[in-house]
């Protein structure tokens, strides 16, 4: 069975860690822009290739650069068509249910995702694009960073093997602890509304 990592390998490898780094700013820009694709497990995948912190400081500038770009680009988009008016009122009633009713909910999206495309979101509830960005930008160095951070003691006090064993270990529990956040959050919030 072909791991994500030999996959990236695969497409972009024979290309350097240039070709990788562009691979995940599409892969995030693509997440950021459509729908979730678990950027997380091709991000600590590419960084397997190259396990330092140069390289891994460059991944980490693309995972911004697309997070950011593609919220400033959807924001763009929408703000050019006309959104129906249905979905403007369940975007406007659902940032009631959520906790924070303001722009910091962008930070709180890295840890527990609650918004989807965000940059449509930020426009059809009229927040500030500069804050949105900014929180954005700081979700991105928290979370990915501290992958990052973790990729890099597993690979420096593990081999190989265990050290891409034990990242996804780590990864796939980010992913699970975010998601379970995300239920349990809007089931309180919800529970709130209805008391």
């Amino acid at each position: 069975m072909i791991s994500i990592g030999e996959w990236l390998y695969g497409l972009f490898g024979s290309e350097g860690g240039p070709a990788l780094v562009l691979c995940i700013f599409l892969i995030f820009l693509f997440d950021a822009l459509f729908f979730p694709v678990l950027p997380e497990l091709f991000y600590v995948s590419a960084f397997f290739y190259d396990p330092s912190l140069p390289f891994g400081l460059c991944l980490l500038a693309a995972a911004i650069a697309a997070e950011t770009f593609g919220l400033v680009a959807l924001y763009l988009i929408v703000g050019k068509i006309r959104v129906p008016r249905r979905i403007d009122a369940a975007i406007n009633k659902y940032i009631k249910f959520l906790i924070l009713g303001d722009e910091r909910l962008l930070l709180l999206n890295r840890i527990a995702p609650m918004i989807p495309f965000s940059g449509a979101f930020v426009r059809i509830v009229g927040w500030d694009i500069k804050k949105s960005a900014f929180y954005v930008l700081v979700g991105c160095v928290l979370k990915y960073g501290a992958v990052l951070l973790m990729s890099d003691f597993f690979h420096s006090y593990y081999s190989g093997g265990d050290a891409q064993t034990f990242t996804l270990i780590f990864i796939f529990a980010v992913i699970a602890v975010s998601f379970a956040l995300s239920v349990i959050t809007k089931k309180k919030r919800g529970m709130d509304q209805k008391s």
